[in-house]
């Protein structure tokens, strides 16, 4: 059975929940940090739980900072792996960190209050900027499972946003490159669509 998906080995605890929500809809995955392999794979999956500093280290020991830019295929960046998409994160040692640089801007700490704890946990609904094959079949009706506390800016990237306090970027879209913020292996239903749309870019 051919490959489907290429999942980016990012370390986080999150891969084999993924893994298992691509199984449901039938498609093959593999985890990987080969670089061989991700150029190879018809579709690739970068997610990311934790740190922006720690990730990016993870990626540029595997040589893959250089390598995921160049890809031509569908790429998809899910929680930390859509911030890492952007130019810089402020999360990090002072400074922040530099990240992929697919996405112009700088993902920032959300601030937080006492009627909006940070970090944002909880099922949020979208509201849709531009339509996009990746949103077929949903609406802004449909609510999201989403875990952060760093949030991107709302751009010309943005194909939904979220509202917490205030707007910030739910799905980033530049070329072959799309983000989500939330967890759509943990969204239940309009999760399983968004991955059922990925698969068939």
């Amino acid at each position: 059975m051919p490959m489907d998906v290429a999942i980016i080995d990012s370390g986080g605890a999150n891969l084999a929940s993924l893994v298992y929500a691509l199984q449901r809809l039938g498609a093959k995955a593999v985890v990987t940090d080969q670089a061989d392999v991700i150029r190879a794979a018809p579709r690739v999956l970068l997610p990311g739980v934790g740190s922006a500093g720690n990730a990016m280290a993870r990626l540029r020991a595997a040589g893959l900072h250089t390598v995921i830019p160049t890809l031509t295929q569908p790429v998809l960046g899910i929680c930390l792996g859509m911030q890492l998409l952007f130019a810089s994160s402020a999360e990090g040692d002072v400074g922040g960190t530099d990240c992929l640089g697919i996405i112009e801007g700088r993902v920032e700490r959300m601030p937080a209050s006492p009627q909006r704890p940070v970090p944002h946990m909880g099922w949020n609904r979208l509201r849709i900027l531009q339509a996009d094959p990746l949103l077929d079949g949903l609406s802004d009706a449909d609510y999201f499972y989403f875990v952060h506390s760093f949030a991107a800016p709302v751009g010309a990237h943005s194909l939904a946003v979220t509202d917490y306090g205030a707007e910030f970027t739910a799905i980033a879209l530049r070329g072959n490159f799309r983000g989500v913020q939330f967890h759509p292996e943990r969204s239940a239903r309009p999760g399983a669509r968004l991955l059922a749309n990925f698969l068939k870019l």
